[in-house]
């Protein structure tokens, strides 16, 4: 691993430690303060605030963040190598937690999209990375067959498909209910799937 990947990667570890010392204060009955979460979570106020632009937006994040599926958790004790159809529950179980929690999750778009435009993404992670995990998972049963550009293309564009951004666009670009939206997405997620195997399968 690079300096540069360990980074980052202990980046979205502070992160996802400040969500799971919200989420662990809020079940006292009561909003903590900034500085209570950075205490729980053992870093300093001001790295708090680096990693979100108000106690508030951390404190909406927080129980969508515990209602997330875990990978790990979410096949686990699952041996099935239909690639297809993990993609398309773990796309679903998403797509449900997304669709369920619309406004929360837009305004913390909106966090994001400030904190990006201050600059801020140079410094920390503006976003929770919860579709990769899922997505890896899903792809095991054939990550073998799938060549190493075609398999991280895939990976990428399957991260476009899960989450809260096609669902601002399936609501306010197209617009589509839910779901006509999530057999689009059923689409995209197989086309995608049996493209890279195709490209794949060619290289060999």
């Amino acid at each position: 691993m690079s300096p540069e990947s360990g980074r980052v990667n202990q980046q979205r570890r502070t992160r996802k430690d400040l969500l799971a010392a919200a989420a662990h204060l809020l079940k006292s009955g009561r909003a903590p303060t900034i500085e209570e979460v950075a205490e729980e979570a053992m870093v300093s106020r001001a790295t708090a605030y680096r990693y979100f632009p108000s106690v508030e937006a951390l404190l909406l994040e927080a129980p969508i963040d515990l209602a997330a599926p875990d990978a790990a958790d979410f096949f686990a004790g699952d041996a099935s190598q239909d690639a297809e159809e993990r993609l398309e529950r773990a796309e679903g179980a998403l797509h449900d937690l997304v669709y369920a929690n619309e406004t929360p999750l837009r305004i913390s778009v909106a966090h994001a999209l400030t904190l990006a435009a201050r600059g801020a993404a140079r410094q920390a992670p503006v976003r929770q990375n919860r579709r990769t995990p899922l997505i890896e998972a899903a792809l095991v049963p054939v990550r073998e067959r799938l060549e190493k550009g075609a398999y991280e293309r895939l990976r990428a564009a399957l991260t476009l498909v899960f989450g809260t951004e096609a669902m601002i666009v399936f609501r306010d670009v197209l617009p589509l209910e839910a779901g006509k939206a999530r057999e689009v997405k059923r689409w995209m997620t197989r086309t995608l799937l049996r493209a890279a195997l195709a490209e794949s399968k060619r290289k060999r």
